[in-house]
């Protein structure tokens, strides 16, 4: 297998009742990669991003993450290995801050436990004053400053989903999925989540030397979008379903010219 291969999902096979989500769908994720995933609603797209990190279980196929066999794997150890994701339905805690909801995530990587904790104070506290550090340094990144103690069920659309993807970062993915990012929003707001997925793939470098997520970049992100313009403009290359079949991989010019892409998804000209 290719070395720059960070993720192989091989012949997955979905299935609800009678109806067939996935059909023997394949592809690699690699290092150094935007890879968007397109198609039609129902076209399985969200059900591929639920079974790399463990939502849904696949009755065949299989999900291979650093070498690692990793089909039906839980969610949180999905997480813990590497994989966070955004929702095309925000998932946050509404009654917590925003804040709250970075730090939520960041308990992940937290190596003192309650018990611990509870007899070594010192340890422990300097462990949550780092985390601490690490996600206001997400808030920064994302200009949700003034939102940061505010709660989140009281929030705007389009800063609930900023705070969301702050939570994906906090967990210092390897592989960062993005399901439908910009959906709802305006012009504006959708302008700055492509500008701020182009950043965490590329990383701030010494802007933020002490975290590495931000410094270093995640440089494998998995984004579903619908903006055709937002898709050919930022992904390096491009998946195409359609009714749970891969119909295209390609760079984004070899899928533009794809007839059977045009015909199922982009529309034929005039």
């Amino acid at each position: 297998m290719d070395k720059s291969v960070i993720l192989d999902i091989d012949n997955l096979e979905l299935t609800f009742g009678g109806v067939q989500a996935l059909k023997g769908v394949s592809a690699q994720v690699r290092e150094n990669e935007i890879l968007a995933v397109i198609g039609p609603n129902g076209a399985g797209k969200t059900c591929l991003l639920n079974c790399i990190n463990g939502f849904y279980k696949p009755q065949k196929g299989s999900i291979t993450f650093r070498g690692k066999n990793i089909t039906g794997i839980r969610p949180d150890l999905a997480a813990k290995m590497g994989l966070a994701r955004t929702f095309q339905n925000i998932e946050l805690y509404a009654g917590l801050t925003s804040l709250e909801n970075i730090m939520a995530a960041r308990h992940v990587h937290m190596k003192q436990n309650v018990f611990s904790s509870a007899l070594y104070f010192g340890p422990a506290h300097k462990e949550e004053v780092e985390h601490r550090r690490i996600a206001e340094d997400i808030i920064d990144f994302l200009e949700i400053e003034p939102i940061r103690k505010s709660v989140v069920g009281s929030l705007p659309y389009g800063m609930r989903k900023r705070v969301e993807l702050g939570r994906a970062l906090a967990l210092e993915p390897s592989v960062l999925l993005l399901d439908e990012p910009m959906a709802g929003m305006n012009l504006e707001e959708k302008e700055d989540i492509a500008r701020f997925i182009i950043d965490i793939f590329e990383g701030q470098g010494q802007t933020y030397p002490n975290t590495p997520v931000l410094r270093d970049g995640v440089k494998s992100i998995i984004l579903i979008e619908h903006d055709m313009g937002v898709v050919m403009d930022i992904a390096d290359r491009i998946i195409v379903l359609d009714f749970g079949r891969k119909i295209a991989d390609g760079t984004p010019e070899e899928v533009r010219s794809n007839p059977e892409v045009v015909a199922a998804y982009l529309g034929k000209e005039a």
